[in-house]
């Protein structure tokens, strides 16, 4: 048995530095001073992660955002290195970290391949007699010889994805590459991840896509606080990481220290008809967002909020109960609010969700969690455009 990869005990730390309210003194020498009298806490990003990877195994990393699945696969590229532990690659690894990452923006399409393949170790002629198969599997021949920064963040990650899958590695590494790209494109992904997999490549593949993981991965392991909380065959990893579909302990906390917080969320939840928690749901199906709440201090006028972004951070939609008409008053202790739709209208996708309360609005935020739960929504009514729009059609005629 051959070990591609190796992480023994690694963990990551990184120093956050809290910054000393300014007294209103522009002077420069004072603002330097404050910051380096700003105090450091330690932020662990990874903490004591152990795990192999044989040779020709497909690995996934799953997880809620700010779990620690991208500093994982960041240690494994030297992009950044180990506050503690030990790291061992054994092969040519190839990453695919972010749109259009190892890109440099004045150089066009065709160069960028050069550069990438030679980075990997690849001659010249290697890269050749790829470049073709390369330009075809991205779609871009129009433009490979456009420099890369006049690219759409669509055509960025076709190609970067293009040349990491080409140009043979031993190692790939994938982070979150399906987020991006219409759905002929991700299938051609998965096509060409399996394809690497049936011929011996070592994969690492993070994803929010729980199908393709399954699909595509032997083992998984699940993440959570920047620890390895289980792991082991793919649909069985899964299925706890669906069982727990709720938020993660990453929240964006807005109250001042030592400060109760008068609302405390405490999950967010996505359930279908029959009441059932899934992550996975279908355009058009009934969905209801349920929300769960602790009340410490009487709070008048509360607003709740749903809202969701796109892969590539965009504001999607929202649900909100401002508008509704109705002052919403929270009194201490236990409780859910709940958003339902009767057809969701939104197209297949992978979603981030925030999920806030506020006093007022617009008005004072009491507790807000970013982006830690997400939603993936595959096919199901067959519709074009941006959306689904709920309808019924009806039809007379005349004799």
């Amino acid at each position: 048995m051959t070990i591609d990869l190796s992480f023994n005990h690694v963990s990551k730390r990184y120093r956050i530095r809290e910054e000393i309210p300014s007294n209103g003194n522009g002077n420069p020498l004072v603002t330097k001073l404050r910051a380096l009298r700003s105090r450091a806490t330690d932020f662990w990003a990874v903490r004591d992660v152990s795990f192999e990877v044989e040779r020709g195994e497909a690995l996934g990393i799953i997880g809620h955002n700010g779990a620690g699945k991208s500093t994982v696969l960041k240690l494994l590229s030297n992009i950044t290195t180990p506050t503690s532990g030990e790291i061992v690659i054994n092969g040519r690894l190839a990453a695919l970290i972010e749109v259009g990452s190892g890109f440099h923006p004045e150089l066009t399409g065709r160069e960028n391949i050069y550069l990438n393949g030679s980075i990997l170790g690849m001659s010249r002629r290697e890269i050749t007699d790829k470049l073709d198969d390369i330009v075809e599997f991205a779609g871009v021949r129009q433009f490979i010889d456009t420099p890369v920064k006049r690219f759409s963040s669509g055509m960025y990650v076709r190609l970067g994805f293009s040349i990491a899958a080409h140009l043979n590695p031993d190692i790939l590494l994938l982070d979150e590459v399906l987020a991006v790209g219409d759905a002929s494109f991700q299938q051609k992904c998965i096509q060409r991840i399996s394809e690497l997999k049936r011929s011996g490549k070592t994969i690492v593949f993070i994803s929010h896509d729980l199908g393709a993981v399954e699909r595509l991965c032997d083992r998984v392991l699940l993440m959570k606080r920047g620890e390895v909380i289980t792991s082991g065959p793919a649909r069985q990893v899964v299925a706890a990481y669906q069982s727990d579909a709720t938020l993660s302990s990453e929240s964006v906390e807005v109250h001042k220290k030592g400060e109760t917080k008068e609302v405390e969320i405490r999950t967010l939840s996505f359930r279908d008809a029959a009441g059932e928690v899934r992550p996975v749901f279908e355009t058009g199906e009934p969905l209801t967002a349920t929300v769960e709440f602790e009340v410490h201090e009487p709070v008048e006028n509360a607003v709740f909020g749903v809202i969701f972004f796109t892969a590539d951070g965009q504001e999607h939609f929202e649900f909100t109960t401002d508008g509704s008409g109705e002052s919403i008053s929270l009194k201490p202790g236990r409780g859910k609010i709940e958003f339902s739709t009767h057809e969701l209208g939104v197209l297949p996708g992978i979603f981030f969700t925030s999920v806030y309360v506020s006093e007022g609005n617009p008005g004072r935020v009491i507790h807000y969690h970013y982006k830690s739960t997400v939603l993936r929504v595959d096919s199901g009514k067959v519709m074009h455009g941006n959306f689904y729009m709920p309808h019924r059609w009806s039809m007379t005629q005349s004799k």
